[in-house]
């Protein structure tokens, strides 16, 4: 399925504002790839950017989507793109840190064929159980699964998600042995952990924190370096004990390796901008999101260090894709 949005050439005509006459974009179409169906978060947000940016730099642009095989579709697609700034990846940390150690037949390499342009925001994640598990910390929950090795189950959106590999990197980081369900995204996931079908999940803020103040589900810590303002009696990981367990889902922006560095401030710049507006704002709030912002070099050092840790993940934990 694809939808595309036009937008911003009647905001730029009427600001007046834009690049000098011949630079990039010189009123020329820019396409925003969105690797998953529309409607998802990096989808709304990625259209709400284009919005924002279009005026800025003075250019049409569309949003396509372009989705399938874990968000790595849409990626090959600018990959092979020229690198003059008309095409841009609008992706998330899966098809980028993920799947390049999953998925054996992967047609690029992210981290070399892909150069960044900016973090546009992080999503913490939060350890869940249901209200009648009579877990009541990760403390709980590990002593547990010591004493039956893989008797407890946890609850994922699907295999490779992040949702998965931070239960994976939990018994790593414990020497404990769970048992992975997967399921076809988030909500059903969400479901069997109220329902009890599995133990617990780690659930992406937005999506669980309706269900925790209405009792169905208990929260045990999150997953970001603070505590959220949200959930201020709840723990991190860290205060509960697991150290170097800072997971946050992302999303960023990407062209194609090649393009001008030139093209790429201007961009990082247009988008930084876009970021501090009030619609964007609102948006990131609504979704659950915490904007970031800042330098390519900065979303490059979080895309290494992520790729690492989870390649050792999945090597160690010896996932394979089905």
């Amino acid at each position: 399925m694809r939808r595309q949005l036009l937008i911003g050439a009647s905001a730029f005509l009427a600001t007046g504002a834009g690049w000098a006459q011949g630079e990039w974009p010189a009123g020329k179409v820019v396409t925003w790839v969105v690797p998953y169906p529309p409607g998802g978060s990096t989808d709304v947000l990625g259209r709400a950017l284009t919005k924002q940016v279009a005026a800025t730099i003075g250019a049409n642009m569309i949003v396509e989507n372009k989705a399938g095989a874990s968000g790595t579709i849409g990626g090959g697609y600018v990959v092979k793109a020229a690198p003059d700034g008309y095409t841009v990846l609008g992706t998330s940390i899966g098809p980028q840190t993920i799947a390049p150690h999953l998925l054996t037949a992967m047609p690029y390499d992210p981290l070399k064929n892909l150069a960044p342009v900016i973090t546009v925001g992080t999503i913490p994640h939060i350890l869940v159980v249901g209200a009648n598990q009579p877990f009541k910390s990760v403390a709980d929950l590990v002593a547990a699964a010591k004493a039956s090795p893989g008797k407890l189950a946890f609850a994922s959106g699907g295999i490779g998600t992040i949702l998965q590999m931070q239960g994976e990197l939990l018994g790593m980081q414990t020497g404990t042995k769970f048992t992975h369900v997967p399921y076809k995204g988030d909500t059903p996931s969400i479901a069997d952990t109220i329902g009890e079908q599995v133990n617990f999940m780690f659930a992406p803020a937005a999506a669980s924190l309706p269900h925790i103040r209405s009792g169905k589900l208990k929260a045990l810590a999150v997953t970001s370096a603070q505590r959220l303002p949200g959930l201020p009696d709840t723990p991190t990981m860290a205060e509960s004990g697991i150290k170097d367990f800072v997971v946050e889902q992302w999303q960023a922006v990407y062209v194609p390796v090649g393009t001008p560095d030139a093209i790429i401030n201007k961009l990082n710049a247009a988008l930084n901008s876009a970021l501090k507006s009030p619609e964007v704002a609102a948006l990131g709030e609504r979704l659950g999101i915490n904007l970031v912002g800042g330098t390519p070099q900065q979303l490059d050092a979080r895309q290494n260090a992520d790729s690492a840790k989870w390649s050792r993940v999945i090597r160690e934990a010896n996932i394979k894709a089905r």
